[in-house]
């Protein structure tokens, strides 16, 4: 029984081995469309679901500080900028922020044919009272008040 453990977690240890390992050499831009949000926010995480449900496969989601969410921001957005205010949805051409994401997000969830195969870790590490209907309207004034547009550079 521990062989078949052990044997069941290497073939898993291995799996996200060779996932990171493809994660580090790609460039965000292998990976577009895709969306970055709060994965420290429970709503947010919630949001992010509710868009994975629709988009099924078509577009890549990840949270602002996972290691893939990090290593993307850091090739979009310069060294001062506090990406953390807003979810990001991102495109080959243009990153959108906040409110300036929602078209965007949504004509690609209905138009897309893009299909591939990902990943998604639903989980959030919550650490202050947001699952109050206080934080709920909070949220949605953020991300109402909130919008940004950035084209972004060709490589």
């Amino acid at each position: 029984m521990i062989s078949t453990v052990f044997i069941s977690n290497k073939k898993l240890f291995h799996k996200i081995l060779i996932r990171k390992q493809l994660m580090r050499n790609m460039s965000f831009r292998d990976l577009v469309p895709l969306v970055i949000y709060d994965d420290r926010c429970y709503l947010c995480s919630k949001f992010a679901s509710v868009v994975h449900a629709f988009a099924k496969d078509k577009i890549f989601i990840t949270g602002h500080y996972s290691d893939t969410g990090m290593k993307i921001k850091s090739e979009i957005f310069e060294q001062n900028f506090d990406s953390t205010r807003m979810f990001w949805f991102i495109t080959k051409k243009t990153a959108y922020g906040g409110r300036a994401a929602i078209l965007p997000l949504l004509q690609s969830i209905l138009t897309s044919k893009l299909e591939r195969k990902l990943e998604y870790d639903p989980s959030s590490s919550c650490n202050q009272d947001c699952k109050n209907s206080k934080a709920f309207f909070s949220r949605t004034k953020s991300l109402l008040c909130n919008s940004e547009k950035i084209i972004l550079k060709k490589n």
